[in-house]
């Protein structure tokens, strides 16, 4: 259940360089990142794990409504986060929007926020946020989403002091994110490098 005031933060994101082999994306970095707008409840979940499944309680939160991007309301997926008549990008949109963000250079933070109900929910809504800003034609997925995973684990290493997250929280996450991403690999018939999820190579990028 989730509380009637959502607590409000804004996530810096500041965009990564390139971390895939060169033609992964057509365009890369279209639009700098710069932060996240983030609503979450005081009494926001953190035990669930990082899996491959889509997570419960994500919604990204229309400030309006473009046509070209499909829509449910936002309630259904966050509950009390949003308001009755609030308006969120339909789950099953993600790559729809990663296109048509980019096609009509719709800057992802003046149309999207972030609702996440529990940590699962925030690092797959980071990792989509990279999606946002860097397109790709997804023609190799393995390697697209190392990108979006890492700059979802160096955000969320960023913003821990504003999330309350401790470093073994940070390191469970990317733990998880490493054994999701190894078999992503596994089932392109494609050999893994975990040196890309490598702790210290993370915080590096993450302090630069």
């Amino acid at each position: 259940m989730t509380s009637a005031t959502p607590e409000r933060l804004r996530l810096l994101t500041p965009p990564l360089p390139c971390l895939v082999p060169e033609g992964v994306f057509d365009e890369f970095g279209w639009c700098a990142s710069d932060f996240l707008e983030l609503r979450r409840d005081a009494r926001w979940e953190t035990r669930t794990p990082t899996s491959g499944v889509n997570p419960a309680g994500l919604a990204f939160i229309l400030s309006h409504t473009p046509p070209y991007l499909p829509r449910e309301l936002a309630k259904l997926h966050v509950g009390a986060l949003a308001s009755d008549d609030e308006w969120a990008l339909a789950p099953y949109a993600i790559d729809d929007a990663t296109d048509a963000l980019c096609l009509h250079r719709a800057r992802p933070r003046e149309v999207l926020s972030l609702a996440a109900t529990n940590l699962d929910a925030l690092m797959w809504g980071l990792h989509d946020w990279c999606h946002f800003h860097n397109h790709g034609p997804f023609t190799e997925p393995a390697w697209t989403e190392v990108q979006c995973d890492a700059s979802a684990l160096v955000w969320l290493w960023q913003n821990r002091a504003a999330l309350g997250l401790d470093e073994g929280t940070w390191e469970a996450r990317r733990a998880q994110l490493e054994r999701v991403a190894s078999q992503r690999f596994e089932s392109e018939g494609l050999g893994f490098d975990a040196g890309c999820y490598a702790r210290g190579r993370l915080i590096t990028l993450a302090e630069a």
